[in-house]
């Protein structure tokens, strides 16, 4: 994995926690840590979108944080488990692994001049 599906890992994990924090958050410091939770997160998937496609890196990103907060949201803070929501869960991931490995990493790069 290269560093700009790196980035874009550590953003939708990054989202995890700011879309939680919208929900939970109670306190000026709890606040806080969403606000730079939700900068943390924009920055990273701006700068991994610069240099790949940015509908995959979207729906990459959008899976990741869906998936994880439904995760979040049931280990931590007492969501019901249903299997169903567990399954659909499952195939919005199968779709974002397929998009990954079927994207061409290079595709959202500029054109390099060639020299010769």
């Amino acid at each position: 994995m290269n560093r700009n599906w790196l980035y874009v890992l550590l953003s939708g994990l990054v989202e995890i926690v700011w879309v939680s924090g919208l929900k939970h958050s109670s306190t000026i410091w709890e606040w806080l840590g969403t606000i730079l939770a939700i900068a943390a997160s924009f920055y990273l998937i701006i700068e991994s979108a610069k240099r790949l496609p940015v509908g995959t890196v979207y729906a990459v990103f959008t899976g990741i944080g869906t998936a994880g907060t439904v995760a979040a949201e049931m280990l931590f803070f007492g969501e019901p488990f249903k299997p169903v929501k567990v399954l659909l869960i499952a195939v919005l991931l199968a779709g974002v692994i397929g998009l990954k490995l079927v994207t061409d990493d290079s595709a959202g790069q500029p054109d390099k001049e060639v020299t010769g």
